[in-house]
C-alpha cells in the first residue's frame, strides 16, 4: 500500500533550502515520487503552518524507510531542518 510523506514548511533560508534540494536529489532516485511541491499553499481551514507543502509518494513504508534512513538523505536532512520550520508526517494511502 502506498504511503505519503507530507511536509508543511515555513522557509526562512531559501538558499539553504536550495542546497537541501540539491543534496536530497541524489537520495531519492528511484525511491519515491513527488506528487506535490507547492511554495504558495493557500490555507482554507484552521491555522496552516507555513507556505510550502511537499508530498512524496512511496510504494510502501519499507520504501519510505529505505529512503528516509539512507545515509544520503540523513546527510541532506539537516540542511532542510536548518532552512525551514517543518512539520512532517507519514500517511497511509487508500487501497
Amino acid at each position: 500500500m502506498s504511503v505519503y510523506f507530507v511536509v508543511q514548511e515555513e522557509v526562512h533560508d531559501s538558499d539553504g533550502l536550495d542546497a537541501y534540494m540539491e543534496a536530497a536529489k541524489a537520495s531519492s532516485l528511484g525511491r519515491g515520487k513527488a506528487v506535490v511541491v507547492d511554495n504558495a499553499v493557500a490555507a482554507v481551514e484552521g491555522n496552516w503552518h507555513g507556505t510550502r507543502l511537499v508530498i512524496l509518494e512511496f510504494e510502501d513504508e519499507d520504501a519510505f524507510r529505505e529512503w528516509y534512513d539512507s545515509p544520503e538523505y540523513q546527510k541532506a536532512l539537516p540542511l532542510r531542518l536548518a532552512a525551514t520550520d517543518s512539520r512532517a508526517a507519514l500517511a497511509q494511502g487508500l487501497g
